[in-house]
């Protein structure tokens, strides 16, 4: 029986996702175990969460990715854990901090919503769970002025994103659907030509000419700002009350069973670090690129790391109904048969430390798993 065409989408996200392991796993930087020294240090008489030697948390070494990088470089995961030591991978790929998770080798991670869904849906409903909010915002579409001055004109042209059914390729795919315009999802083809482009690569390939624009996270947007691009749509302005989640915190559901101790621990360093990121943002900037200069061995200069972290909003709050909105936008592209999303998030960890922070509790948009 010949395919349809959702199978062929199917298969070719499947592909897709298995591209990033395979070629991240060859050159050696997939994920990269990080023990910073200085985040180490452990309050005398300080104990063992749930009996556990280490947490092994996963983050991105981008911006939208803030709160993990403050929590690590301010040590907020290591004093809320205690004698439990923190231990970190930092990934490039969605799929390959999926795969860690599955297989054990993370325990808890923050991860944008596509991943997540992805996720969430292959396994059936029975290997992660989404337990708190990180970040909104920090997401554009920069053009090449000289080529584009509108809207209108992006038709016909080459618009990059990072991979073929991630968070921001589905956001363009669904911009292009109500302008009107036609695009095969899966080659990429159509009124416009949606090039998937690693986000190291992105900048290299507008200024080469590769590509006429980009529909990009930070820091890849200001960078691309820095080469003389310019914003044509900031996404937060597509949103009600110009929200919308680009990073959760997700966790093993196995490892949330076995140790609620130890996840409510890194939901406190969480709900701490965003607390210090938003009363105090320059500070909070500079702790952030301090890590990326840890992580990568290379900070992020002023004009590219200024506009990029004033776009991002850092927030406990999951954005639940915003996931689902973005769920409904993958399968209106045809990128993913209608999802069950019911049981993806347990918030009632966060709610707690939230409660005990003076905080208002967070909702899961009914998507929660009571």
């Amino acid at each position: 029986m010949p395919a349809t065409r959702s199978t062929l989408l199917r298969r070719g996200l499947a592909a897709v996702a298995a591209l990033p392991l395979l070629t991240l796993a060859a050159c050696g930087y997939g994920s990269a175990a990080k023990d910073d020294p200085s985040n180490q240090k452990v309050a005398a008489g300080a104990k063992k969460i749930d009996g556990l030697d280490s947490v092994r948390i996963g983050y991105f070494g981008n911006l939208t990715h803030g709160t993990a990088l403050v929590g690590v470089n301010k040590g907020y995961f290591q004093k809320a854990l205690g004698a439990t030591r923190a231990a970190y991978q930092v990934f490039n790929a969605g799929p390959s901090e999926i795969e860690a998770l599955n297989s054990g080798s993370v325990d808890i991670g923050w991860i944008g919503p596509s991943p997540s869904i992805n996720g969430y849906t292959r396994s059936a409903g029975k290997n992660l769970r989404i337990i708190g909010g990180s970040a909104s915002g920090g997401v554009k579409l920069v053009v090449d002025p000289d080529k584009i001055k509108s809207v209108k004109d992006v038709k016909g042209k080459r618009i990059a994103t990072p991979q073929l059914g991630n968070t921001q390729d589905v956001a363009l795919l669904n911009w292009a659907s109500e302008q009107g315009w036609k695009v095969d999802a899966e080659s990429g083809k159509g009124d416009i030509s949606v090039i998937r482009t690693d986000n190291k690569v992105t900048p290299d390939a507008y200024k080469a000419g590769s590509v006429d624009g980009a529909w990009v996270p930070e820091p890849t947007a200001s960078k691309l700002v820095a080469a003389g691009a310019k914003v044509l749509v900031d996404e937060a302005d597509l949103w009600p009350d110009k929200k919308f989640v680009i990073t959760n915190i997700i966790v093993s559901q196995k490892f949330l069973d076995a140790h609620p101790k130890a996840v409510e621990a890194v939901l406190k360093a969480s709900v701490d670090a965003n607390k210090y990121i938003n009363a105090n943002p320059d500070e909070a900037k500079a702790a952030a690129n301090a890590q990326l200069k840890v992580d990568s061995g290379k900070e992020l200069p002023a004009d590219v790391l200024d506009p990029a972290w004033t776009s991002i909003q850092f927030t406990d709050d999951p954005l639940a109904s915003t996931l689902n909105t973005e769920a409904e936008y993958a399968v209106k592209t045809g990128l993913l048969e209608d999802p069950l999303l019911k049981g993806i998030y347990d918030l009632t960890l966060l709610n707690k430390v939230l409660a005990a922070a003076g905080e208002s509790p967070v909702d899961d948009a009914g998507l929660g798993v009571k």
